[in-house]
C-alpha cells in the first residue's frame, strides 16, 4: 500500500519526480515531456525531454506557453512550456483507466492548471487524469515557412507518447487511455483521430463542442504574412520576434478579423486566425471526410454539444436578444450551407426572431453540426459513437447564458465550486445542476472504464442522443431540423 505520509515519488523514463498529496490524490505537476521549444527548437517539432539526475520537484504547474486573447493570461515568461500534470488515486496501483485532458481556448489559449479542470472528483472514482500544456497561437499553429505545421498537435502526440511510456508507473493502464477535450481541445481530438502518428496512443475519445475550424495552407500563409507585416518584419524572420510579442500581435489581428469577410472569408467570423492546417503531411483531409470515406478506422467516441452554443459569444459581445434582421441575414449568407441553406433555416424556424435565427445558424455551423457529424462519421468508420446535448440552462449573469458553450466543462469535472462554476451556476448550485453534473461524471467514468457512458449509441439509422436537463432522457437527435439542412455539408477548410 502506498505510504501517504510521505511525499509521493515516481521514477519516470527521464528521472524521478516528487509530487504532493491533495485530498487523497497524488499530484505531479509541471512534468516535462519535451524540451523547451525556444532558440533553435522554436517552431520545430517537439524534442524529447532529457533525463535528469536526482529528484525533480513536481508540485507546481509548468509555465504557460504564449497566450493570445482579449483577456491577457498572466504568466511568468519562462520557456519550459511543454509539461503535463498527472493526478492519480494511487501511484502504487496497476491497471487504472487513464484520461488525458487537452484544454481548449480557440487555439490561442490553453491553461492546463485551470481550476475548472480540477481532477479530484474523477481521481476519486479511480481514474488517472493527465492534463497537457501545448503550444497555441502562432507558436503552435502558425504556418511558418520551413517549419512543420500543426506543432500544437505534434506536442499533444509527444505528450501521449510520454503517457504510453510512463503512465503505468503512476498506476495507469497504457492500454486504456482516453483523450478528452472541449472546443479547440475537441477540435484537436478530431484531428488526432485521423492523424497517423497518434494511432495506438489512445483507445477512446471524448469531444465536447467540436469546432469545424481547419485551414488550407494558402490562407494560413496569408495570416502569417499579415502578422509579420503588423510587426514590421518578414514572415521568414518571425523566429526573431519575442514569442509573447508575437502572441500580442495575434491578439490584435484576431480583434480586427470581425467584419473583414472580404479579406478572410468565413474565418473572419470565428475570431481566430490560427487553427489546424491541412498541410498534406500530418493532416491530409478533414476528420469528417477521412472518417466518412473509411480512410480511418473509428473508435469508441463520446461526443456532445450544448443547445445554445453561440449564446456565450452573444453575451460576451453584449448583444443577447439584440441582433438585427440584417445581422441574421449576414449569418445566413456566410454560414448556412449553399445553395438552399437560407431557405432551409427560414422554413425550419419560421417563428424565430432575428437573434434566435442568428444564434441557431452560428451554433450549428461552429459547433453543433460538426459535433453531430463527427459522431456519425465515426460510426460509419466502424467506431461506436455516443452523443449528448446539454440543455440545462445556467442561472448565472441573470439567466442570459442559457445552455451555452463551455457550460459542460465544470459539470463534467464536478467543479461547480470553481471560480467559473460559481459564476455560471451560483454559489449554491441548484439540485438540477448537481444531478446533471453527477450524470455527466458517471458518463465519463463509465466511458473511460468500459466504453459505455450509460445510454444507447448514436448510429446513422437511429440517431439516439442523451439530453441532459432537469429531467434527462434519451431521444432521437433533438436538432433534427438543423441536421437535415446540413446533411450533405460537412465542415470544409477555410481558404
Amino acid at each position: 500500500m502506498t505510504d501517504r505520509t510521505r511525499q509521493p515519488e515516481v521514477r519516470t523514463s527521464e528521472g524521478v519526480v516528487a509530487g504532493r498529496w491533495r485530498s487523497g490524490v497524488a499530484e505531479f505537476r509541471g512534468v516535462p515531456y519535451a524540451r523547451p521549444p525556444v532558440g533553435e527548437l522554436r517552431f520545430a517539432a517537439p524534442v524529447p525531454s532529457p533525463s535528469w539526475a536526482g529528484t525533480r520537484q513536481a508540485t507546481e504547474f509548468g509555465p504557460l506557453p504564449p497566450q493570445s486573447g482579449p483577456v491577457r493570461v498572466e504568466a511568468a515568461h519562462e520557456t519550459d512550456w511543454l509539461t503535463l500534470n498527472v493526478s492519480t488515486p494511487d501511484p502504487g496501483a496497476a491497471g487504472l483507466p487513464v484520461l488525458v485532458w487537452i484544454p481548449g481556448g480557440g487555439y490561442v489559449i490553453s491553461v492546463s492548471g485551470d481550476p475548472t479542470y480540477d481532477p479530484a472528483a474523477l481521481c476519486g472514482a479511480g481514474v488517472v487524469v493527465v492534463s497537457v500544456n501545448y503550444r497555441v497561437g502562432v507558436e503552435g499553429f502558425g504556418f511558418i515557412d520551413g517549419a512543420p505545421a500543426n506543432r500544437g498537435l505534434l506536442d499533444q502526440i509527444a505528450a501521449l507518447d510520454w503517457v504510453r511510456r510512463n503512465i503505468a508507473r503512476f498506476g495507469g493502464d497504457p492500454a486504456r487511455v482516453t483523450v478528452a477535450g472541449q472546443s479547440a481541445g475537441a477540435g484537436s481530438i478530431a484531428a488526432l483521430l485521423v492523424t497517423a502518428p497518434a494511432r495506438g496512443l489512445f483507445h477512446r475519445a471524448i469531444a465536447h463542442s467540436v469546432p469545424g475550424l481547419f485551414a488550407r495552407p494558402a490562407l494560413a500563409e496569408r495570416v502569417t504574412a499579415a502578422l509579420a507585416k503588423g510587426l514590421g518584419t518578414s514572415a521568414t524572420a518571425l523566429h526573431e520576434v519575442d514569442p509573447w510579442r508575437l502572441a500580442d500581435e495575434l491578439t490584435a489581428f484576431n480583434a480586427g478579423l470581425s467584419g473583414r469577410h472580404d479579406l478572410w472569408g468565413p474565418m473572419a467570423q470565428t475570431g481566430t486566425g490560427v487553427c489546424p492546417v491541412l498541410d498534406g503531411t500530418l493532416l491530409t483531409r478533414t476528420p469528417w471526410s477521412a472518417l466518412a470515406d473509411a480512410r480511418q478506422s473509428g473508435v469508441d467516441l463520446l461526443v456532445g454539444h450544448t443547445r445554445d452554443e453561440f449564446r456565450l459569444f452573444s453575451v460576451m459581445a453584449g448583444l443577447v436578444g439584440a441582433f438585427t434582421a440584417e445581422q441574421a441575414q449576414t449569418a445566413l449568407d456566410r454560414f448556412a450551407p449553399r445553395p438552399d441553406g437560407e431557405h432551409g433555416y427560414r422554413a425550419a424556424y419560421p417563428e424565430a426572431s432575428p437573434a434566435e435565427l442568428l444564434e441557431t445558424v452560428l451554433s450549428d455551423a461552429l459547433f453543433r453540426m460538426p459535433s453531430q457529424q463527427l459522431a456519425e462519421a465515426n460510426a460509419l468508420a466502424g467506431g461506436t459513437s455516443y452523443l449528448f446535448e446539454l440543455c440545462l440552462a445556467a442561472p448565472g449573469l441573470g439567466g442570459s447564458l442559457g445552455a451555452c458553450h463551455s457550460l459542460d466543462v465544470s459539470l463534467a469535472f464536478g467543479t461547480l465550486d470553481s471560480p467559473t462554476g460559481r459564476q455560471v451556476f451560483g454559489e449554491v448550485p441548484a439540485p438540477a445542476a448537481l444531478r446533471v453534473s453527477r450524470e455527466l461524471q458517471r458518463a465519463w467514468i463509465g466511458f473511460v472504464t468500459t466504453g459505455d457512458p450509460g445510454w444507447a449509441a448514436h448510429r446513422p439509422d437511429r440517431r439516439l442522443t442523451r439530453v441532459l436537463d432537469v429531467e434527462s432522457k434519451t431521444v432521437p437527435y433533438p436538432e433534427e431540423a438543423s441536421r437535415r439542412i446540413w446533411a450533405h455539408h460537412t465542415p470544409v477548410p477555410f481558404g
